[in-house]
């Protein structure tokens, strides 16, 4: 077989990352008319309705299976680090209904023509490194041929049917806390781009290979109800995710919400603004007030995350507890943004 000259992986790729979903308002058009996909047991616990991260079946009275899949284009250039960042997707998923994933298959699609077996090795090594270290098996997959490359997992976990979380049961006066700064969506597209330093390039890595397991302990010590993880539909559709499904509204301390870096701002206003990015903006729209919140602050609400931080819906008289785990994984943020209110589902920004 010739060898193929080395490629830029995110060259190969038309959108990066989550930013490659569906828009938040196209999703939506296309399930109502899909409608339910499964009878109405009482086995399923969470299905699409709700716009969870997973679906979730009880098996027994104590154990029900956490069910997720999840892949993307290429989102950096290093093709181990790419592996890393679509497994930690993948398996944020399982973490935010408060699970452990306990299996993984892989899902991998090459143009052959462009991509040699050395790199997607590299690729498949990267994510079976993350679920090694999530101690999940990783136990087998399927491969195609496609124009741009995609890869990441399908999940499975467990978790205590009465211990899980949701995004359906935020409660009035929780506390909104957030485990990863954001702006994953603008440094890649800086990264694509050719803006990046190789030190951003390096620290927004660093975000997006870091697994979200304090979901599993939070849920299992019964500290957190309410958690979704904040990836392609940025912090602005993630969180109208909980209002929706939770008939409740947020305010948000917009000085409170922690950046990746200080040079998010100027990537933004040099224009490194995701497709995945602007296209939540416009859905914001129906349930955001903006207040007088400047457009590149706007930007990084909306910014679609990859392997993103979790947002927690936590109690006043659990925060100590929940900032003390949350210390313990040695977090990159645990900033506390806003809080739940009374009322019609909307977003408040202060």
């Amino acid at each position: 077989m010739k060898a193929l000259e080395p490629v830029r992986l995110t060259s190969l790729s038309s959108c990066a990352g989550c930013a490659a979903k569906l828009s938040h308002t196209m999703l939506a058009d296309v399930l109502k008319r899909l409608g339910r996909t499964h009878s109405a047991g009482k086995n399923v616990l969470v299905d699409a309705s709700k716009f969870d991260d997973a679906g979730v079946y009880q098996l027994r009275p104590d154990v029900a299976l956490v069910q997720t899949v999840d892949f993307f284009t290429p989102i950096v250039d290093d093709p181990f680090a790419f592996g890393q960042i679509a497994a930690t997707n993948a398996l944020s998923d399982v973490y935010a209904m408060g699970g452990r994933p306990i299996t993984a298959l892989n899902l991998l699609g090459v143009p052959a023509d462009k991509i040699g077996p050395d790199a997607i090795a590299r690729i498949l090594k990267g994510g079976a490194a993350k679920t090694s270290e999530a101690a999940c098996a990783l136990i087998g997959g399927h491969t195609i041929k496609t124009l741009e490359p995609i890869y990441g997992l399908s999940v499975t976990g467990t978790v205590h049917p009465k211990k899980m979380l949701t995004n359906a049961r935020a409660r009035p006066g929780d506390l909104l806390v957030l485990t990863k700064p954001l702006g994953t969506g603008i440094i890649t597209t800086a990264i694509k781009r050719g803006l990046a330093s190789p030190a951003l390039q390096s620290r927004v890595t660093q975000v997006m290979t870091r697994l979200n397991t304090p979901g599993a302990d939070l849920a299992e010590a019964g500290l957190v109800q309410c958690a979704t993880d904040v990836t392609g539909f940025g912090l602005t559709g993630h969180l109208g995710n909980i209002l929706r499904a939770s008939g409740v509204r947020a305010e948000i301390n917009i000085a409170a919400v922690p950046a990746i870096a200080p040079q998010v701002a100027a990537l933004i206003d040099q224009g490194c603004v995701p497709g995945g990015t602007a296209n939540n903006l416009q859905a914001a729209e129906g349930w955001v007030d903006w207040g007088d919140l400047s457009a590149s602050r706007r930007v990084l609400m909306a910014d679609a995350q990859t392997s993103g931080p979790l947002l927690l819906c936590v109690s006043r008289k659990k925060l100590s507890d929940v900032l003390a785990v949350l210390k313990s994984h040695r977090p990159l943020a645990a900033a506390v943004i806003g809080e739940i209110k009374r009322g019609t589902p909307r977003i408040l920004m202060r």
